[in-house]
């Protein structure tokens, strides 16, 4: 369920096909299921152009309400929507943040390690370490 549905053998597909013919209780599942596809479709696209079109199709179809049971993706509908602008960027732009917030990540990682450190050089030699993968680099750690 976390990857594209053309990335699935044949198995998983009959089995996923069968999960969603069989019990009503797991239509909630199915229809977010199916905008995750279309979210990685539209993110995927070759051509950005047309990859903003979905995007812009998919936020529009959230915003206009969906039916009871699906509140986390009517959540998601509502976030997008007022984060129409920088989820469409990335389209104009081909740009993410995404890089910026994994290093800042592994910092806050070790912050939250390095606590009893006392030295600030030894604290940013540290985190230049964490962050830049330099340990292969250094023999002296």
């Amino acid at each position: 369920m976390l990857t594209r549905r053309n990335y699935l053998t044949t198995r998983q597909n009959r089995r996923l096909d069968l999960l969603w013919a069989t019990d009503d209780e797991y239509v909630a599942l199915e229809v977010t299921w199916m905008f995750y596809q279309d979210l990685i479709q539209a993110y995927g696209h070759p051509k950005k152009k047309e990859g903003k079109k979905l995007m812009d199709r998919i936020i529009n179809t959230l915003r206009k309400g969906l039916p009871k049971g699906l509140e986390e993706l009517a959540q998601l509908g509502r976030t997008l929507w007022r984060r129409r602008e920088d989820v469409l960027a990335y389209f104009d732009i081909g740009a993410s943040n995404g890089p910026v917030e994994a290093i800042d990540g592994r910092l806050e990682h070790l912050r939250g390690i390095a606590l009893g450190f006392r030295n600030l050089d030894h604290y940013i030699l540290r985190s230049l370490i964490h962050s830049g993968q330099l340990q292969a680099r250094i023999n002296a750690l």
